[in-house]
């Protein structure tokens, strides 16, 4: 689990590490911690501190993906109720990939309890049965997926693109058109 702050979070400008929440972590399940509110920490708590390659899991709410932490995150720790992964015997990337993989999240979603606020438990989320494939084959299903997903933001910019283009032609042939 996340660290369990006994009260609600205020911000010191002189905290010594950044508390990374739900709302640190965008629809693409990307972490955007510039923006963390920042705390000092209690002596003592260090295992806590979050390391590149651990996984967040939002256990709560409408989207239950995961986020990778990334080299030079700098000192911070996660607040409950998310979910600390640490990937032992698994590239993080692939467990990152798995976790937000369509087919995963149908199955998360069928796991969740609540009725107005969705979760997934703990238990439920070791439950989850993730194939293993060899770690050459991890790295290049994460690498095959990066290239999806950079083709896909391509495809949305083209469609931009061409719908600025079209109204720019089209204006263009109205002013055209008037006397």
């Amino acid at each position: 689990m996340g660290f369990p702050f006994r009260s609600r979070l205020e911000h010191d400008p002189e905290g010594d590490v950044a508390v990374v929440q739900m709302k640190d972590i965008d629809d693409a399940n990307l972490l955007h911690a510039e923006e963390t509110v920042r705390v000092t920490l209690p002596k003592g708590k260090t295992h806590h501190l979050l390391r590149a390659g651990d996984l967040l899991f939002r256990s709560r709410g409408r989207s239950n993906g995961a986020a990778l932490v990334l080299e030079g995150v700098g000192p911070a720790v996660l607040s409950a109720p998310m979910l600390l992964i640490r990937p032992h015997g698994v590239l993080p990337a692939y467990l990152c990939w798995h976790l937000n993989a369509p087919a995963t999240q149908a199955q998360l979603a069928a796991l969740a309890e609540g009725t107005s606020v969705r979760m997934i438990s703990a238990e439920a989320l070791k439950a989850l049965d993730v194939p293993l494939p060899s770690l050459a084959r991890q790295q290049q299903i994460v690498q095959a997926a990066a290239l999806a997903e950079q083709e896909q933001a391509l495809l949305a910019r083209i469609a931009t693109l061409r719908q600025r283009l079209t109204a720019h032609i089209l204006m263009k042939f109205a002013h055209e058109a008037t006397p």
